[in-house]
């Protein structure tokens, strides 16, 4: 970014937009527009996607003019994949894509959290909206206790890259304790090892809402790694530990010679 208020050396270079890495997706729970607004003045340069989570936007007021908002900021905008699932279980996928080209919108995820889909037309789905869309596909279950093997993990991921997704999305739902997460929030590293090995870590979005979740993906993987599920008003405060401002990062990316004791 390099536009920042201090002049601090050793600050890891972060990426601009448009981002293909470093990509931080905000979750929009049904803000309103002078909420967006706000959000937007703080933060708006931070955050590349901006999910209106799960069904939300069937019920949310000013739904295009929030949208519209989010688009001129330079962000792409879609709707949470438990609404096209809420789409396909009626049978009704043209309505989905006419409501979203309605919308203006340019993105669109595809997800199975809550609908048991089969893989093959889950990918069919993925290549159909990604002739007219950018897509991001989620890949687990939002169920507690499902448990999906890391080897399935892995092929669903490639299959969903291979039939169109822009990104996958690694599932922990708004809570962060299911998917690539124990029921208490910490990483389920065994699965995250496992999944790096065979894709591509630049494909993965990492849902990790809680702060947490955040220090242990920054920490991993540097400070371009692509996080999700991030409440609007943590966005600052995620890029201060992207850039080690913060007490959990504040050393990672500093070198050796300034972790001595003084």
């Amino acid at each position: 970014m390099g536009n920042y208020n201090f002049n601090l050396s050793n600050l890891p270079e972060r990426t601009e937009r448009p981002r293909t890495t470093g990509l931080t997706m905000v979750m929009d729970k049904g803000l309103s527009t002078r909420q967006a607004e706000d959000f937007l003045a703080a933060s708006g340069d931070y955050v590349d996607f901006v999910k209106l989570g799960f069904g939300t936007s069937v019920v949310s007021k000013n739904l295009k003019q929030k949208i519209k908002l989010y688009h001129e900021a330079g962000m792409k905008v879609y709707l949470g994949g438990t609404l096209l699932e809420a789409f396909i279980v009626r049978n009704n996928i043209d309505g989905y894509l006419k409501s979203i080209s309605d919308l203006g919108l340019t993105c669109a995820e595809v997800s199975d959290g809550s609908i048991t889909l089969n893989h093959d037309k889950k990918c069919e789905i993925i290549s159909r909206l990604a002739k007219d869309f950018t897509v991001v596909s989620e890949v687990g279950s939002k169920e507690e206790g499902v448990i999906i093997h890391p080897a399935r993990w892995i092929s669903m991921m490639q299959n969903e890259l291979q039939a169109g997704a822009f990104k996958v999305i690694a599932e922990a739902r708004e809570s962060g304790t299911v998917g690539i997460f124990h029921k208490n929030g910490s990483a389920h590293t065994l699965l995250i090892n496992r999944i790096v090995n065979k894709v591509k870590l630049e494909n993965i979005i990492w849902e990790t809402p809680q702060k947490s979740q955040q220090v242990y993906f920054i920490k991993l993987f540097g400070a371009n790694v692509n996080l999700g599920n991030i409440g609007y008003e943590d966005v600052i405060p995620l890029e201060t530990l992207r850039l080690g401002l913060r007490g959990d990062t504040f050393f990672t990316f500093l070198p050796e010679s300034m972790k001595q004791d003084i």
